[in-house]
């Protein structure tokens, strides 16, 4: 009997965590302050600095020359503009050419500035609000098998923020615009873009028709505007986009995160190599391969951003937390050739078993400018001294492996 108070000491002396061996801290092998020891992400990873450019960037009608958000269905990608065209646009997946026009009747457009889907509908952000001053916020909610058949059924869901009082701000002076948000189980969750602040805002509505108020859920600090969001819920991955006041644009990486509080866990910047783009709309379908749009922006005769679709590959960011590389297209291009077009250099990327390989580029006369071996999986090409032209680069056993390359 004695020694029964000391085993009872025992178990109030040791907390639940050293008894079950859970340890909480930074769980991503990438991270500057990653913990070999932790088990439970605590939402506290340090990251150095990281930056992308799309690996291929394709010119968009200037029939969407406002598109302002995107998502991948039905094998093709899908867009809007943000301006009064009630039509959305399906977009081949390999250059961003319209394939089809479908004509919203019924309903208008305010200012459209995001899409998003669950299994049974495709949602339409009626929630553009520059000048703070909108009452009549909404979201419209269109049945996809409806569209499929050319006879879509659209309701809507209505709403105003919970802790929005001044309505008459002035434009771009206010934290109560929106142009993101994401669709998850039973809810809709608002990304806002804060003018102010440059913060983004999480706000919670219900995503079955009626008039809501939209509660806010937590504030970030991302220095910037954010103005797209690409959810992958299975994976627990959002990606959003946007851009600061300069209009250099950015990625903001939230990831393995618990449930719906998306920034509980890996938080990661980064920088993305499209100076002066506003960048709008982005989709994604496995977490690595994103597709990302940007609106016309010509502000002066020196600067003209047309409308462009953009291909990222994100696997240097994501790859590890989802322990998968990024696929190459198919078993015979072994390659990856960006960014297309080009200025001073290409990028390689190739599968590490078939190195090293001989390579050739050709003008459209059939003569080699340049040649030489690649050795490595990220290899680089300086094209600096060449002509703008169309040139044929050849890679491989026998240059099997033929790529177009567009210098500018």
């Amino acid at each position: 009997m004695k020694f029964l108070p000391v085993i009872i000491l025992i178990g109030f002396v040791f907390p639940a965590s050293r008894l079950t061996g859970q340890i909480k801290g930074c769980t991503d092998p990438v991270a500057i302050n990653y913990n070999s020891s932790a088990t439970i992400n605590d939402g506290s990873c340090i990251y150095n600095p990281g930056t992308a450019e799309p690996l291929a960037s394709y010119l968009l009608s200037e029939t969407i020359s406002e598109t302002s958000g995107l998502i991948v269905w039905n094998d093709q990608l899908w867009t809007h503009n943000d301006n009064t065209d009630t039509n959305i646009y399906s977009l081949d997946t390999l250059d961003g050419k319209i394939t089809q026009i479908y004509s919203l009747v019924g309903i208008k457009n305010r200012d459209w500035e995001e899409i998003s889907q669950d299994e049974e509908y495709i949602y339409l952000g009626d929630f553009g609000n520059n000048a703070g001053n909108r009452r009549d916020l909404k979201i419209y909610r269109i049945a996809k098998n409806s569209l499929a058949s050319r006879s879509a059924v659209i309701d809507s869901i209505e709403f105003s923020y919970s802790d929005q009082v001044n309505f008459s701000p002035g434009s771009n002076n206010t934290d109560f615009d929106c142009e993101a948000f994401v669709v998850a189980e039973d809810s809709i969750y608002l990304f806002t873009k804060q003018w102010i602040s440059n913060r983004t805002s999480v706000y919670a509505l219900p995503k079955i028709p009626g008039i809501y108020i939209a509660h806010l859920k937590l504030s970030f600090d991302v220095n910037g505007l954010v103005t797209g969001a690409a959810y992958l819920e299975s994976k627990k991955i959002i990606v959003l986009s946007g851009y600061s006041i300069s209009l250099d644009p950015f990625l903001y990486l939230l990831y393995d995160f618990s449930n719906h509080d998306f920034f509980s866990g890996n938080k990661r910047k980064i920088s993305v190599l499209l100076p002066f783009h506003q960048t709008e709309g982005i989709t994604s379908e496995d977490g690595i391969k994103y597709y990302i749009t940007n609106e016309n922006f010509s502000p002066n005769p020196f600067i003209s951003i047309h409308q462009k679709l953009h291909i990222f590959d994100l696997s240097p960011f994501l790859g590890n937390y989802l322990k998968i590389r990024a696929p190459l297209p198919d078993s015979r291009n072994n390659f990856i050739i960006s960014p297309v077009p080009a200025h001073d250099f290409i990028r390689i990327r190739s599968y590490v078993d078939i190195l090293p390989a001989d390579y050739t580029l050709i003008n459209l006369s059939g003569q080699i400018v340049l040649k030489g071996r690649i050795d490595s999986e990220f290899s680089t090409i300086s094209i600096s001294g060449l002509a703008p032209a169309l040139y044929i680069l050849k890679i491989g056993e026998e240059k099997k492996n033929s790529f177009k390359v567009i210098k500018e």
